[in-house]
């Protein structure tokens, strides 16, 4: 934060401050939970619709493959978190 936004923050009430850090952190997770959609999205939709799109839905076969891709995605992730919480705990 440079030396204005900060003159600037002092004018701001603690209640302010709080809820404007509030917001900034919630629009933070906001961005990264849309950028993880968009890393999944190109991931699975790269691994998964190999064939030309000839129709208005995909087939049996690629759209069985995007909800595993999807779903192991999640679980991969749950593992990762369950395992740092489990280290974490260790410190």
């Amino acid at each position: 934060m440079d030396s204005q936004a900060a003159s600037s923050m002092s004018d701001f009430s603690d209640k302010d401050r709080k809820e404007l850090q509030q917001f900034i952190e919630n629009e933070q997770q906001k961005s990264k939970f849309q950028t993880n959609v968009h890393n999944l999205t190109d991931m699975c939709w790269s691994k998964c619709m190999t064939s030309k799109i000839t129709g208005t839905a995909i087939d049996k076969g690629e759209n069985s493959c995007l909800e595993n891709c999807v779903n192991r995605f999640i679980d991969s992730q749950k593992t990762i978190v369950k395992q740092l919480d489990h280290m974490g705990g260790r410190a």
